[in-house]
Formats: C-alpha cells, structure tokens, sequence
C-alpha cells in the first residue's frame, strides 16, 4: 500500500470554526472537537492510475519534474554576455502594445537573525533604525500613499514593537491596513529548508504568526524566501497549509534558472509528489537572476541595473562594481534614464509568460539610514512619472508590495485566459555559479545539529506534558483556575523563550553552520539554556501530574522527588569557542586509513550485543537489541568523532551492499516527505549530495536498506549498492561568500543511525496503487522505519527517585483512553495563548508509508487500511482529555 503524507497546521483557527465529522475527509479541512483541545487531522489520499490520468487530461495544465530537468540539462554553463549565466534577451517592441507592461518595484530589506553579527548585535546596529525609517518614511503625508515595504523575519519585528510606544504602535497596524507594509511569510525566521526538521520549521512558523494575529490582527498571504540556499516543497507545503497563496524563491540552481527562463517557466504551481490534485499547489515565483540585490533584479545586465541603485550615489557608503556609478533623475536626465531602464524591465519581462513585472528594490539590511528612502523614492517617482507622460512607451511602474503584484498577476492570468504549469520536487542541491555546489552546509557543524534535534525533542515533550498538567489542573480546581504553588506563568514564559530559541536557530545561517564563530557561541548558549529551562518545566509538570495529593506539591526545584536521568553534555560545552563555516563541499576523497591498528571491544548481553572499534579520529559503534518490538529489527549504528587534529578533511560514513539500484536513491525532505535522487555522472562529486534530515534509502524490486538518522547531514549514493554520510568537515580556507573564515573549531561530535534491511514483497501490484505521479517514483518509509525514527528522534524521557528520599504516595496519570494508531503520530500540544489559557492546539500527523516492505511478523498496533480514518478512533483515545 502506498499512502501519502499531510499534515496542517492550526494557523488560521482564529477565524475557522469547523465542526467535526464521522470521517475525516480527504479535503484538508480543520476538525475541532468541543473539548479545550483543538484537533488537526489530516488524511491519508491513496493515489490511482485513473483518477491522476484523468486530471491531467481534464485540466490541461503542463506538469514537470525537476529530476527530468536534471536529466535534461548539460550543466555546461556558456558565457551568456551581460547576463553570465543566461542568455541575451531580445524584443520587437510592440509586445506590449495590447497589454502594458505593469512594474511592481518592491522595497526590502533582508535582515539576518545572525550572521555577521548575533541577532541582538544586529539588532541594536542596524534593524531597529531600519524599522524605525520604515515608520518614518511610510507615514509621511507627502505622497505617503506611493511608498511601500515588505518585511520577513518576525523575530526582529516582535522585538521592536516590544520597544516602541502605542502610538507608534497605532501607526504600524494603519500601514498595514492600508497596504503600505506587508508582512511577508511571517515565520519567526526566513528558515534553512534543508537541515530543518518539519516540526521546527512548523513551529517557527505558529510562533510568527501567532503574533502577527495577536498584535496586528492579520495573516500573511506570501511567502518570502530568497536567500536559503535551496528550497523543500516540504516549506511549500507547510505555507500553503497556513493560508498562503503565493511565494517567491531565489538561491536556485543557475542552470535551473537558466534552463526555466528560456521556457518562461519561472512562475509556476508547486505541487507535493504525492499529489495527483492541485490542492497543495502554491503559487511559486522564481527570481530569474544571480542575487536579490538591485544590481540583479531590475533585468539582465547588472552593470545597468546597478547604475538605479540610488543608495549607491556618488559620495555615499556603497558603490558600483562594475565602476559605472548611478546619476541623480534630472529634467536633463530624465528621457534618456528612464529608456534604459525600461529597455532593462522589458528584457526580464520576456522571461515570463505574462506582462506583470515584479523588481524587489533592496538588499541586507538596507534602508539603515532614513536618507536611503529618499534618495530611492525621490529619483524612481521621477522615472514613474516619466512613464506616465508617455503612454506611447505602454509601462506603468510603482511602488508595490508581493499582495500587489500577486493580485496584478492573477488578474492578468485570469483575463488572457492563461494558466501557470505545474512544478513537482525540490531545488537542491543549489550551485551559484561554476561548479560551486552548497553541499558542504548539510553537515557542516554536526554538534549544533544535534543539539538541535534534542532540543526540538525536549520541546515537544514539554509542551504536551505542560499542556496535560494545566488541563488537570483546570480540572481539580475548575475553569479558569491555577493550582496554589504551580508557576504556570513562569513555566510558559520558559516554553515561550525555547520555541523562540529553536525558531531562531532554524535561520539559514543558523542550523546550517553558517555564521561567524561569536554568533554560533550565541546560538548555541541560547539552545543550552532553553535545555535547561525546559527540564525544570518537565520535572515541574511531572511532579504534580503524579502526587497523589496535590497539596504536597512544591515548586521548590529541590524538593523534586523526580529527577531526570540523561546523558550529560560535554564538559567544554559552556566555555566553547564556536565555528565558523564553509557553505562549499571540499570534493577531494581519499579512503581513512589509521597507522594503528584500532581498539575493538564486544559485548555480548541478554538485552544489546555490540561491537566499537576505537580509531584515532572515531569511534564506531554497531549494536544489535534482543528484544521484540521494532527496537529489535535494526542495528544500531553511533559514532563519536574528533577530527580536530586534521585540516582540510571531510569524514564519511558508508554502507556497501549488494542492492541494485542504479543510479537512484532516496533521502527525506525535512523528515516530512522522501524524495528520488539520482546520481549523474555529468555533474562534480560535491553536486550529487543532497540533504538527509532524518532518512535515506536504497531498493530494488526485491530488497530495501533504509538509514535512520537522529541528526542532519549530506547524503550520497555514489556507486550502486553504497549510500554514505558526512560526519565531519574542517577547512581553513574560506568559501568567499562573505562570512570570512572557514571550519577550525569542531568538536568531539555524536550521531546515532539506525539501519533497517527489508524485504519488498510488491505491495503496489497487490494493492493496484500507482507507484509514480506526473513521472517520478513516489515512494515512502515503511511502518516499521516510521516507528523505528520516532524512536530514534524522540527517546523516552526517564525520571526516578533518589534512593536516599522519601517516597510520596503517587497517582497514575494516563491521559490516553487507548494507543493511538500506530500510523498516526502525536506531533505536538501546544499551548496556545499566555497562562491560564484554556487553548491547545493538538497536532496529529498521519504518516503515509509504503506496505511493499510489511515487517513479519507485522507489529502488534493497529493501523487504518482505508483511504479515511474514523474520528472515532481518535475520540475514544483521546476521550479522558475531554
């Protein structure tokens, strides 16, 4: 059987009041049931050879695959003139004669959560001067109405509204209810999208937008990603499924670019691979050129386009490379500018199919000083106005916001009767220029992608245990009460900084390993202290949950019966010099080869069997448990690396079978969904690593070895039968992308995998389900892989009591009625708003998996074979919550 993955999450409850039914359809839909706890359940879809031939026969729409654009492409990479990797642009000039061309110049300014600086570094230099001449300028009643922005990362917004007064305050919420600022995406951060897990990425994106309705009373409706390096559908998914309708993307291959300029493809509907309907499709926008800077978004010819950047004048702080510099708009001036920018608009309007022209006019961090906005405003409104007196030149240009060019856009769309083609899979792994591949950041900094996942783990587990505990409160002491003694409101204080912590660190320069060593230390002191934090919250909330008198609860730490049994952290952990990155693969491999022969240790027991072998630079560990259950079918594999005393090295991992499986192999998106890859023998060794977040696999028709991870890294199946990871990289050199420095400061670093071996029986033929959608395989984990990462990303937190106290009479807690299905997996129970809030967002994830590799005998839990699942089974699991 194969089944789709769908989760959505719970954004827009504030205005959507669903009533739940007997089924869950398979339209994603809200189910809330009328308990304090609001339900997310979305199904599973069954995809038919019938039913997806005739959509595409009904709708007529183009549909691609990327890896068939892979496959097609030379990836030769020509010069391409004044646009290096296009092609010259050419037009008659009455293409516009019957539909104007319509120009949306949209002012930006991309603020990185850390990077250079630490967030709060950035903050205080540059983004809340920004912020305020933002406010400044937009509420200027001279010709107030023509200025826009855009804004992404609400972690700085939420952070200099914090500061300002109500009647700034006031202001900000009559721009946006004008039109003249746009929250964009409305994420926490503007999120990595290879390393990040999909319950990060999820949350990150709740807290965003949980503060936009809290504070603005508005939601977002475009997304704004341009500079993670790569993009997952998996992200696509998600903003759909928050009620965005439109996205723009930028960091993508430049032969991909290339590749859907030349076919006007750069706008299009991204579809999920396992859809065979147009109900996850989004709107998708692709900036055609090198950067999102000015110099590369107003055409092809950046020495141009860099000429209209008017922060770059003569006697400012920022100039022209390309040595030519801009000039004030003058009466004198004024023809000749205005035509060589429209000839500019008009190239990279016949990159599109329709004759709405977005421009982003911004970079990072600009618009620090409030003469930036003049001089941009001052000098654009006179090439405006220019266009406007001349209706021969048929362009109409002003300042905009994504809202305004979307809706341009589909006005557009909708008139000429024209429709955008459909996208499926995923834009990694990204190169900007030559063979420059951005593999290097799948790994780089394993450390900090570890304490990563263990932080999103803790959170989870604290946010449904705090959630439980305030609903048994609510119930001992009834509606709108707090037990005496509980710090509720500390307690969801401390919950509140770790979401926010763990959304922080999902910023692309973040949990990539890409920021500079001061600001990773910063990074990396925050997820520790919210370690921490959450630990106090979850022996707090355990603490009460079990006394069977309640009365005997003390808040005092010290007093705690229970206490946490856990691994303890590095002792450099605290007083770590941290790294800096390469965003590159170094691509030179040689095989590891130790002048020592190496240390081997086995041991045998009722309970594990293992083998670790001690090498320099490692240790190795396999470990086989004697016990049923789907502990017991897979090997345990976990390193302990230390290449410290190495330079210029990447560690690799690999595993040599003897499955045939080509050229083609598959590793998950963000742990959310698999995706095909394939290796190509045209493109460098660095360009045929991809993302692993949790898993991979290898298959043929008969077998199927799959690797569960605990932790992000690149992946690789460079030879038929092999799939191998990078544990570990270290360079001296830096990457020139900026940051200034390379990998010099690792540490002694653990993974943990689990290998599977399964045998595939054809379930696909028994179950007459089709095995590919729009010409790509689709595939998913199998059950027993599904169960087998859980376990491995989620471990149970253990508690006991010191033996030297004494024992109080204890109550059991359990706040199930009945297991849930074993497909269906409890992602999160968040408490929604500020203490004592009597809303809790329930997250309930039905994971799609592939029945061709059925474990025997099958595990012992229950699971729906139906295209629906009953509610029912939901409600009496979850009855003793209500």
């Amino acid at each position: 059987m194969l089944m789709h993955t769908e989760i959505k999450c719970v954004l827009n409850m504030f205005k959507n009041q669903f009533n739940s039914t007997d089924d869950v359809s398979v339209d994603p839909k809200f189910h809330i049931f009328r308990i304090r706890i609001r339900i997310n359940f979305i199904d599973q879809e069954c995809i038919n050879i019938n039913s997806v031939n005739f959509v595409r026969e009904k709708s007529k729409i183009s549909l691609f695959q990327l890896l068939d654009v892979y496959d097609l492409l030379p990836f030769d990479n020509p010069d391409g003139g004044a646009w290096k990797q296009g092609f010259e642009i050419s037009y008659r000039g009455d293409e516009w004669d019957q539909q104007p061309l319509e120009v949306f110049l949209v002012p930006h300014s991309h603020n990185d959560p850390g990077w250079l600086k630490t967030f709060d570094d950035y903050y205080q230099d540059q983004t809340r001067h920004i912020l305020d001449n933002m406010l400044t300028q937009l509420s200027l009643d001279d010709r107030c109405f023509l200025k826009k922005m855009i804004w992404a990362e609400i972690s700085y917004f939420s952070k200099w509204w914090n500061g300002i007064d109500e009647q700034k305050r006031a202001m900000v919420k009559r721009l946006v209810k004008a039109g003249q600022l746009e929250l964009v995406t409305g994420g926490w951060v503007m999120p990595d999208e290879a390393n990040s897990h999909y319950f990060a990425l999820l949350d990150q994106l709740i807290e965003g937008h949980q503060w936009m309705q809290t504070h603005l009373g508005v939601k977002p409706s475009n997304g704004w990603a341009i500079d993670p390096f790569g993009h997952s559908p998996s992200m696509a998914y998600l903003l759909k499924g928050a009620g965005l309708r439109n996205m723009v993307v930028q960091r993508v291959h430049y032969a991909v670019k290339k590749h859907f300029a030349r076919q006007q493809t750069l706008e299009f509907l991204w579809r999920q691979s396992w859809d065979s309907s147009p109900r996850s499709d989004i709107t998708c926008h692709m900036m055609p050129f090198y950067s999102y800077d000015v110099p590369h978004t107003c055409g092809p010819n950046p020495a141009i386009c860099c000429q209209f950047d008017f922060h770059r004048l003569a006697g400012r702080r920022v100039y022209c490379p390309w040595k030519i510099p801009p000039q004030p708009i003058t009466e004198q001036n004024v023809q000749e500018r205005a035509l060589l920018l429209l000839d500019q608009y008009r190239q990279k309007s016949r990159l599109f199919r329709s004759p709405v022209l977005l421009v982003p006019l911004g970079d990072d961090f600009r618009y620090t000083e409030s003469s930036e906005w003049e001089v941009q405003s001052t000098n654009y409104q006179k090439l405006f106005d220019y266009f406007e007196q001349h209706p021969e030149l048929h362009v109409k240009a002003r300042f905009g916001t994504l809202s305004d060019y979307f809706g341009a856009l589909q006005r557009r769309l909708s008139s000429a009767g024209m429709s955008l083609p459909t996208l499926r899979g995923d834009f990694f792994t990204y190169a900007d220029r030559d063979d420059h591949y951005w593999s290097g950041y799948f790994t780089s900094r394993p450390f900090y992608k570890r304490l990563d996942r263990v932080l999103e783990a803790s959170l989870r587990a604290t946010e449904i245990l705090f959630s439980l505990t305030m609903a048994e409160i609510r119930r001992f002491h009834g509606d709108g009460l707090t037990a005496a003694g509980y710090p509720a409101r500390e307690h969801f204080q401390k919950l509140t900084e770790a979401r926010r912590n763990l959304a922080l660190f999902q910023h692309h320069d973040a949990v990539t390993g890409t920021a500079r060593d001061p600001v990773v230390i910063d990074y990396g002191n925050r997820l520790f202290h919210s370690l921490m934090n959450l630990r106090q919250v979850l022996q707090s909330s355990a603490h009460w949950l079990l006394l069977f008198d309640k009365s005997q609860y003390h808040h005092d730490q010290s007093e705690y019966f229970l206490q946490m049994v856990t691994f303890d952290p590095p002792p450099n952990f605290c007083t770590f010099l941290n790294i800096c990155d390469y965003f590159l693969f170094c691509h030179i491999k040689f095989p590891y080869s130790s002048s020592e022969a190496p240390l081997v240790r086995v041991s045998r027991g009722p309970i594990f069997s293992d083998i670790t072998s001690y090498f320099r630079h490692f240790t190795h560990t396999v470990r086989l448990f004697h016990m049923e259950g789907h502990a017991g079918k897979s090997l345990e594999v976990s390193n302990l690396v230390d290449i410290r005393s190495e330079n210029n090295r990447e560690l690799v991992m690999r595993f040599v079978s003897d499955v045939a499986n080509g050229n083609c192999f598959y590793s998950d998106l963000n742990g959310f969904q698999m995706q095909q890859r394939r290796t190509l023998a045209k493109l460098p060794l660095q360009a045929n690593f991809y993302p692993m977040t949790s898993s991979a696999f290898l298959q043929d028709s008969t077998s199927r070895v799959t690797l569960l991870s605990a932790q992000s890294q690149g992946v690789a199946s460079l030879r038929p039968g092999e799939l191998e990871l990078v544990l570990d990289r270290r360079l001296q050199q830096d990457d020139n992308r900026g940051l200034g420095q390379g990998v010099t400061d690792n540490k002694l670093t653990p993974s943990v995998y689990h290998l599977l071996l399964e045998d595939r029986r054809g379930g696909a033929q028994v179950w007459g389900l089709r095995t590919e959608v729009g010409g790509a395989a689709v595939q998913h984990l199998s059950l027993l892989a599904h169960l087998t990462s859980l376990a491995l990303c989620h471990p149970p937190i253990t508690m006991v009591t010191p033996s030297n106290s004494q024992l109080l009479k204890l109550s059991h807690f359990l706040p199930l009625g009945s297991s849930l299905p074993c497909d269906v997996h409890l992602l999160n129970m968040r408490t929604l708003d500020d203490v004592p809030s009597q809303q809790v967002a329930l997250f309930l994830h039905r994971k799609g998996f592939d029945c061709n590799s059925a474990p025997h005998p099958p595990p012992t839990c229950k699971w729906s074979a139906q295209d629906e699942v009953h509610t029912l089974i939901i409600r009496n699991s979850l009855k003793k919550l209500q």
